[in-house]
């Protein structure tokens, strides 16, 4: 469902990322973990058809983001890491734009709407303008427009930055219970989140993928998540 064929970025003689491969099956909950600078959220931006690869292929559902952006596109919901919200807009509006765009048909809008208030929690302040709203609040809008329109596959880039524990822990039992239908890949700082949430781990430094495997497979000697990445962060 998410697949990275050699990818890489460069800007002049500089790699964000180089030969990034993986791929995530469906139903699968993959983390995306590396330390600040590591070309995670390029591979993401890359993969979602935001940037266009200097080499390499990037595929949502078997559609290349290059050359078949709008039909993967349609299989895909992403959440960017302090994602453009317009704080003028309130959440319905917010919705009513993005499915608009997305040319969902009057009667699917309304319904799928109506979903995501209630999947994201929103009802409460659903009529507020975005800019009133908590950072956690406005990253459940965040996550509301990424569902709109059902998407199979998910990219989250660190759906939990700047939440406090409460926050985070309901943004944790939501990507729970989407994973049991979607396909999710992650970026996260956050080991805790990975032990609880995901069943697969792709690590990557200095743009180049370092581990792809289970959690249990990082904890290798008794090691703990926090020990093995900061091992693989001095590769």
């Amino acid at each position: 469902m998410i697949e990275a064929e050699k990818l890489s970025k460069f800007y002049g003689h500089f790699a964000a990322c180089r030969d990034v491969s993986f791929q995530i099956r469906r139903g699968e909950v993959c983390a995306f973990l590396g330390p600040n600078g590591a070309g995670k959220s390029t591979t993401m931006k890359l993969l979602t058809g935001y940037l266009s690869p200097s080499t390499g292929k990037a595929r949502i559902a078997g559609h290349d983001m290059a050359t078949d952006r709008l039909a993967g596109a349609a299989k895909l919901g992403y959440l960017p890491e302090n994602g453009p919200l317009y704080p003028d807009m309130t959440p319905r509006k917010l919705l009513e734009f993005f499915a608009d765009a997305r040319a969902l048909n009057k009667q699917v809008k309304q319904s799928r709407i109506e979903a995501v208030i209630d999947a994201c929690r929103l009802r409460s302040v659903i009529g507020k303008p975005i800019g009133k709203l908590s950072k956690g609040y406005r990253q459940r809008v965040g996550m509301a427009q990424a569902l709109l329109h059902d998407p199979e596959v998910l990219i989250l880039d660190e759906p939990t930055a700047g939440l406090d524990p409460n926050q985070i822990r309901e943004v944790r039992d939501m990507i729970r219970r989407l994973g049991e239908n979607k396909t999710i890949l992650l970026s996260t700082h956050i080991m805790q989140e990975v032990e609880a949430m995901c069943s697969r781990v792709v690590f990557i430094n200095e743009g180049q993928v370092r581990y792809d495997g289970t959690p249990e497979g990082l904890k290798t000697e008794g090691r703990s998540l926090d020990e093995k990445f900061h091992e693989l962060s001095a590769v």
